[in-house]
This record gives structure tokens, sequence and C-alpha cells, in this order.
């Protein structure tokens, strides 16, 4: 029975998407959910698995192809799948030792050089897909022949009466005459994430105000109920997130605008806080959503942005995970950011920066003493939020952060 394979339905803020990889091709064998394609949208990266065990008779929709919601991709035939059947019996004069095809492991520029130097292709170190031997791979194999090649020479006997043999001439240790270079295409998600950077400076009044926080108290306080903390909520680690996450909805109730998105001529207050939390990935970097964060606990927020981070890493991020958020907290201290000033995530109007913490002198009741400090930035759209409300915000998370008794007393 023939089984028509089609793209996920996409949700209406994705009008379509690209197929990324295709991880079968036409005449496997393939199981039940096992994973066939994966469609590259603008948010995420969707998977697509066989219904049913059977063969792949044909794909229609190939790599790089844009296709629309529920666009058909493939066409299965579903059924019990014939095994291989091995044998132990000797080999027969066909059974003859596989030849390597070459032409199918080895690109164009890659037998070219091959060829023009000589070389045996078998002896080659493939490391393209499938051990598919590069121009690379070639570039490396002479490099590593020319630099092994002066000590076989050194080793055989000098002839009588012959002039003394020349040092290897500079050629041989010379890098390869060929300035390699590799451009290829830039993914979906990655086009749109420079699209999105690239609306938010051109389409908004961004200016960023920054201040510093003393991390003493809070690093005291984790180091104090840490281990604790991990015991009673099932290894759920107490990080800084929690905290910094927590300040921030404390501090948007005080300061609605710095919550608010523009909708053409309106404001638009949201009533709640979905806290965006950027997480890095190969891929590009990627907002997925806490909703409802002012309800959540500081351990429900650390286990969800653990959560989230992984499934970022996986690429199993959802749509509706990506969707939404009022204000966004971006980590960059995490990779060694002392300062930034990090951009704007429209429709927003606010996003925090967290930067390293750092060692620092800093006057504490009129002594010079040395404190961990961090750096914070808040980027904030100036067509709605004035210079003073984006101060006292920034303020107003400095001084939970400071004393963090007052997130869980909400003063």
């Amino acid at each position: 029975m023939a089984i028509e394979i089609k793209a996920p339905a996409f949700p209406e803020s994705v009008a379509d998407g690209e197929v990324a990889v295709w991880h079968k091709a036409e005449g496997d064998a393939v199981a039940r959910d096992e994973l066939l394609v994966e469609i590259e949208t603008d948010k995420v990266v969707m998977e697509v698995v066989a219904p049913e065990s059977g063969v792949l008779t044909s794909i229609v929709a190939i790599e790089g192809e844009t296709i629309e919601s529920e666009a058909l991709l493939a066409v299965l035939e579903a059924g019990e799948v014939a095994q291989p059947v091995t044998s132990s019996e000797p080999s027969s004069q066909n059974d003859a030792p596989e030849v390597l095809d070459t032409d199918s492991t080895m690109g164009p520029a890659a037998r070219a050089m091959v060829d023009e130097h000589g070389l045996d292709p078998s002896v080659i170190e493939g490391s393209g897909k499938g051990g598919r031997v590069t121009k690379e791979d070639v570039t490396k194999h002479l490099k590593n022949t020319s630099q092994s090649s002066p000590a076989k020479a050194q080793s055989a006997p000098p002839a009588a009466n012959v002039a003394p043999v020349a040092s290897p001439s500079a050629d041989a240790y010379a890098p390869s005459s060929e300035r390699v270079e590799k451009r290829v295409p830039m993914t979906r998600m990655r086009s749109r994430i420079a699209e999105r950077l690239l609306e938010a400076s051109q389409q908004t009044a961004m200016l960023t105000t920054f201040n510093e926080v003393n991390m003493a108290p809070l690093m005291k306080l984790r180091s104090q109920y840490k281990e604790s903390f991990e015991k009673a909520h099932n290894g759920t680690r107490l990080g800084f997130m929690g905290f910094f996450v927590k300040a921030c909805c404390e501090a948007l109730k005080r300061y609605p605008a710095v919550n608010a998105s523009i909708d053409g001529n309106d404001v638009v207050y949201h009533g709640y806080q979905d806290i965006g939390v950027a997480v890095s990935t190969n891929d590009g970097l990627v907002v997925p959503v806490l909703r409802d964060a002012d309800f959540m606990s500081i351990a429900d927020v650390e286990a969800a942005i653990r959560a989230l981070g992984l499934k970022a890493q996986d690429k199993k991020l959802t749509i509706e995970e990506m969707t939404g958020g009022t204000f966004t907290v971006s980590n960059g201290g995490v990779f060694g950011s002392l300062l930034s000033t990090p951009i704007l995530n429209p429709p927003q109007t606010g996003i925090l920066g967290m930067h390293t913490i750092q060692e620092r002198p800093v006057a504490v009741n009129g002594e010079v003493v040395i404190q961990p400090m961090m750096y914070l930035a808040l980027s904030y759209d100036h067509r709605l939020i004035d210079g003073k409300t984006a101060v006292q915000f920034l303020v107003t998370v400095k001084g939970f952060i400071e004393d963090p008794a007052r997130i869980l007393l909400q003063l």
C-alpha cells in the first residue's frame, strides 16, 4: 500500500519551509517512526518520520526545495521489509574484493588533485559525509607526505664521490599554493535571524543603559543552599538565571511599559510575564519562552531553562515554545562577555543582558573592597520607554539581585 509522506502543518506565523536533509534515499528500507527528512523553517527544524515500515519508493521534494504546509514529500510503500540473508558458504568468483568507486567517494576537485599528483585514493582518509574525500583531505595528505619524505631521504646512504645532497626545498614545507575557501548558503534559520536583527536595528529607536550589580549576596546564598536545593528539587541545580528571571518579573510589574509591545499606532500592555531566554545553538541564537514566569518558582525556572536548552541543542523546540514572549533575558556572561549591548527581539521593547562576573575594587561603607561584580545592560525601544523608566527598571533589578530576599517577599 502506497502512503504519501507530507510536511507537517505549519502555524500561521510560518509561511513555508525548506527541505534541509534527507536521511533516506529512494529504494531504502525504513522502519516505523524512523527519521526520514528534516524541514527547516524560520524558527525551528521539524522532523518527519515514517508512519509505517516499508520502502521509500520515491522522493518528491529534494533537498533545498522550498515547500508549503502539508506539501507532498515522498511516497512510501508500506509492508514488512525482508532482512538480507547472510551465508557462511565459501564465496564464489563473483565475490571478489570490492573495488573502491573513487568517483562516488570523491568530489571533482579532489579527483583532479589526485590525478595531478598521481596519488592512491585508497590511502587518503576522507572527512566528508559517508567518508567522502574532499579537496581539503587531499591537501592535508600532500602536506603530511611532504613532511615525512625528507626523513626517508636522509636515511638512505650517500653515494661515493657525489656532491652533498641539498637540503629539502622550502616548497616541501610551504602550505599548498591553493588558498582553500568554502562557500555555503545560509541556513534558513540563520537567514531569518539576520533579517530580524537588521529589522530591530532599523525599525526601532534602540538605546542601551548600563548598571553594575554586586553578586556577593546572591553567590553566598547559592553556595549555602545549592546542595540542599538540588536534593529537594530532583537534581535541579541552583543557578543565577532563576533569580534574574524572577527579578525581571517583579520589575516588569512595576514598569509595565518595559513589558509592552508596539503594534502599529497602538501600545499593547501585557498583563502577564512571558520571559524569553536566549539560547545559543550551532545553528544560531534561539529564544524559547517561559510562559507565565511570574507564577513559576525559582526551581521551576531553572528546570524549564535546562529542558528548553537541551531541546534547542537537539533541534526539538516546537513553534509554540518559540512564539511570543514579552521580555527577554540574555546571558552572554557564560561565554566570558564583560559588556555588550543586546539587540531587541521585536515586537518586544526590552531585553536584559547579563555578563561575566569579575572581581573588581568597589566602595562599600566608605572602604575599598574586592567584590564579584557583574555589568547589566538594558536595551529598550525609546519610542515607548523613556530613559527614566529604563534606568528605574534596571535599578530595581539590581536591588532584587543584591538583596535576594526581596524577590521572595515581593518587596
